[in-house]
């Protein structure tokens, strides 16, 4: 099973790497392994340095029960979010005047919400920096790294999956023939769904981020906010999900320093759904809809049992149109995720 792995993780990176199965840990999904490594690398009021914006849910699987912090590297639209010396220099300056221990450094490749990936001159940046300062660097979902003392990384190879499935998913890495046309295929859909989305929204004038990985667009919608605040970029979200019927995820849900960006997952719709989604977004820029708070109090009860937080569905000849993925394990009333209305809508 691990050679079966080794064998897969290191085609989908192009043959440009390989993997040790014998440093292939097994988990039952990205949340218990979050943790797990949590609980391994820190105690309690020990800290992770994260640049934002960072998937919502690490506040979730990294803190809840470790009591770990998390302490945002901020990056910013001006350099399209990239990580720089500075921010982490002044996160980490930060933490030691608060008299809290960073045990480590922790970033997504390609990057959840933004769908980018760091280019060579990031990762010896993030490389030095974590070498300098003698804490971990944890990649996800695809490797941890740890400094040792003659400043070289060792590397824990991490497949998250669940235990059922991987005789199925170690049959299928060692048929060679599947896995290149598999590979091939999916970067194709990808790259082709992204492309007709970000062409689409730059017909009326909205932009996302230029991006080259992942499931997600960036989505820049600052021009449509009446002030640059938070609160009018909620407002705008609840425009978005009870008027406009789409569910996206405001930036500040993934700690976002700059109000007006939203995350849009291409990747869990078909080529019909988008473009529905597209009409909705194109006529609702075309009218100037006001971008105030429209609190929708009716809901759709028929199909609320239905309706699925991550993909779209057709339920009684009404599209429900879901472009961003909110957890349903997010159940404390302190969460930072948004908790998204379920919402259907007519073509």
């Amino acid at each position: 099973m691990m050679q079966a792995v080794a064998n897969f993780m290191g085609k989908s990176r192009g043959g440009k790497v390989s993997f040790d199965p014998e440093r292939i840990v097994m988990a039952g999904g990205a949340t218990g392994a979050n943790e797990l490594l949590m609980f391994c690398l820190a105690d309690p009021g020990d800290a992770f340095l994260i640049p934002t914006p960072y998937y919502p849910a690490f506040d979730r699987d990294l803190r809840w029960r470790t009591r770990v912090q998390l302490l945002p590297v901020v990056c910013e639209s001006s350099n399209n979010f990239q990580i720089t010396k500075k921010a982490l220099e002044e996160a980490y300056e930060n933490a030691q005047k608060a008299n809290i221990k960073v045990k480590g450094l922790i970033i997504t490749n390609p990057s959840n919400p933004l769908g980018t990936t760091m280019d060579r001159a990031t990762l010896r940046t993030l490389v030095t920096f974590i070498n300098d300062k003698q804490i971990h660097l944890g990649r996800y979902s695809v490797f941890i790294q740890r400094h040792s003392g003659e400043h070289r990384s060792k590397n824990v190879e991490l497949w998250l999956g669940l235990v059922p499935t991987q005789h199925l998913l170690a049959s299928m890495s060692v048929d060679e023939e599947f896995v290149n046309e598999f590979l091939s295929e999916s970067t194709k859909r990808l790259a082709s769904r992204r492309g007709s989305f970000t062409k689409g929204l730059e017909q009326v004038g909205i932009r996302c981020l230029e991006s080259n990985g992942g499931l997600f667009c960036w989505m820049d919608l600052r021009k449509l906010l009446k002030k640059p605040t938070f609160e009018d970029e909620m407002g705008l979200w609840s425009v978005i999900i009870n008027d406009v019927k789409l569910n996206v995820s405001p930036g500040s849900s993934f700690h976002c320093h700059e109000p007006g960006w939203f995350r849009v997952c291409f990747a869990n719709m078909d080529d019909k759904t988008m473009e529905v989604a597209l009409r909705r977004i194109r006529n609702f820029v075309e009218k100037g809809e006001d971008a105030e708070v429209i609190m929708v109090k009716k809901q759709n009860k028929a199909c609320q049992k239905t309706l699925s937080l991550s993909t779209s569905q057709i339920c009684d000849e009404n599209v429900m149109m879901t472009l961003s993925y909110s957890s349903p394990r997010v159940i404390s009333p302190h969460s930072p995720i948004p908790h998204s209305p379920m919402v259907r809508a007519r073509t």
